[in-house]
């Protein structure tokens, strides 16, 4: 039939096969873009999480507490969102690793934390990796 393809899905009880409506390239290009904007919606929502954490000064501070919660909820249900489309392996490099980045850059601006050689090399190392995992693909 024109138009239609064989789908099959693996799960943990075998495989199911079916004829299903084959899809454009620009779908799947609109819904890679999506996924990428929920990861770094992840992102931002984790580095939120992490900074509220901090300004909790050990959940003595209510605000902060409650918000912490609140970030790191909403950043566990865009990941979730986002690995619908990007492999799990470069999903969590990327969010853990930029949210590092990040929250190590905020930490040394915003909270003064002293910054050494061997913090900006950790990063760098962190970025590459980072960087090397994208680069062996990563969205289906």
């Amino acid at each position: 039939m024109k138009g239609f393809g064989r789908v099959c899905e693996r799960w943990l009880g075998g495989r199911d096969c079916r004829l299903r409506r084959a899809e454009s390239n620009v779908g799947n290009e609109e819904d890679n873009k999506m996924m990428w904007t929920y990861l770094v919606l992840a992102i931002l929502l984790e580095v939120s999480g992490t900074t509220c954490m901090k300004l909790s000064e050990g959940f003595t501070r209510t605000v902060p507490s409650i918000l912490l919660f609140v970030f790191y909820s909403l950043s566990f249900g865009m990941l979730t969102l986002a690995l619908k489309r990007i492999d799990v392996s470069v999903a969590y490099a990327v969010w853990s690793g930029v949210g590092t980045a990040l929250i190590a850059t905020i930490g040394v601006l915003w909270f003064k934390e002293p910054i050494t050689a061997l913090k900006l090399i950790s990063l760098a190392l962190i970025i590459g990796g980072v960087v090397g995992l994208n680069l062996g693909g990563g969205t289906h």
